[in-house]
């Protein structure tokens, strides 16, 4: 419930930040909101704006969501062993000192977030630290290092920016050529009602979000290998795949939203369009197959 609470909050902020924006915006420039050229606009600052405010959020999120407690003073062996880690791969990656957090589940799981590469943060569950062997740990690690190093949080933001902006132009431009044409077929030169109009494109943008997260997703696979094969380099690549072999023993991940996109842990047993990872079982074959 906290999370969902926590949700809605967030992007209500967002949009009400956009909002304000968006009409500065039109009042210096006097853009017409219903014509193609205020269309644009609102598709860019929202479907750009929108990515990049979570970017920047992204490590708050990430901590209230999952209850990660960032570690400042190491309390015990675990984690001592767990920053000096983090360290030393973030070293080897030529990045910053991320935060690095514990949050407690019993899933085998982590994740990296942040908006750059020198402001990140990591995270593993207490269910990785307790199930898996420190060199399979490290593995993890090494992977979610590779993803901060590799810039995949920015890159998916943008990749992210770019269909939200299409996905919002195309839905109000269609939205306004049926409106467009609805005036003239009516002797009165009514065209669509308010209610009509933004029903209309909250459909289209329904239809429209649904092959756009599809673009996304395939993106989202395709960093995981990235990140995999870094794993591999910093960890060993036995460790690597002996950690993604553990995994599949695990429980199913539920790290939400934007946090998934850059978790460790996939346990889908097929190759979904909307999978933000691959098949474990793929990507173990890719690591064995690689030099």
């Amino acid at each position: 419930m906290q999370r969902v609470i926590l949700f809605l909050i967030t992007n209500i902020a967002i949009m009400l930040t956009l909002s304000i924006a968006l009409n500065i915006v039109f009042a210096m420039f006097g853009i017409q909101a219903k014509g193609f050229g205020g269309i644009l606009t609102i598709a860019v600052v929202f479907g750009f704006g929108g990515a990049f405010i979570s970017l920047l959020m992204s490590k708050w999120m990430a901590k209230r969501s999952t209850g990660a407690e960032v570690i400042t003073t190491p309390s015990n062996t675990t984690e001592q062993w767990l920053v000096q880690t983090v360290k030393r791969h973030a070293q080897q990656a030529n990045i910053g000192m991320p935060e690095v957090a514990i949050f407690h589940s019993p899933e085998m799981n982590a994740f990296a977030t942040g908006a750059n590469k020198n402001n990140a943060l990591v995270a593993v569950s207490s269910g990785l630290l307790d199930n898996m062997t420190q060199a399979e740990a490290e593995a993890v690690i090494g992977h979610e290092i590779s993803h901060i190093a590799n810039g995949d949080m920015v890159t998916l933001t943008l990749i992210q920016g770019v269909v939200n902006t299409f996905v919002i132009f195309l839905a109000r431009a269609i939205a306004t050529l049926i409106d467009n044409a609805t005036r003239s077929n009516n002797s009165n030169g009514e065209g669509l009602g308010g209610i009509a109009y933004f029903a209309i494109v909250f459909v289209l943008e329904m239809l429209f979000g649904v092959l756009a997260s599809m673009v996304v997703a395939w993106f989202s696979r395709k960093r995981e290998y990235r990140a995999d094969a870094g794993g591999a380099h910093l960890a060993g690549k036995q460790a690597m795949i002996s950690a993604l072999e553990r995994l599949k023993s695990g429980h199913e991940s539920r790290l939400e939203g934007s946090i998934m996109a850059f978790g460790i842990n996939s346990k889908s047993k097929f190759m979904s369009l909307l999978a933000s990872h691959p098949p474990l079982d793929d990507r173990i074959r890719a690591l064995k197959a690689a030099s």
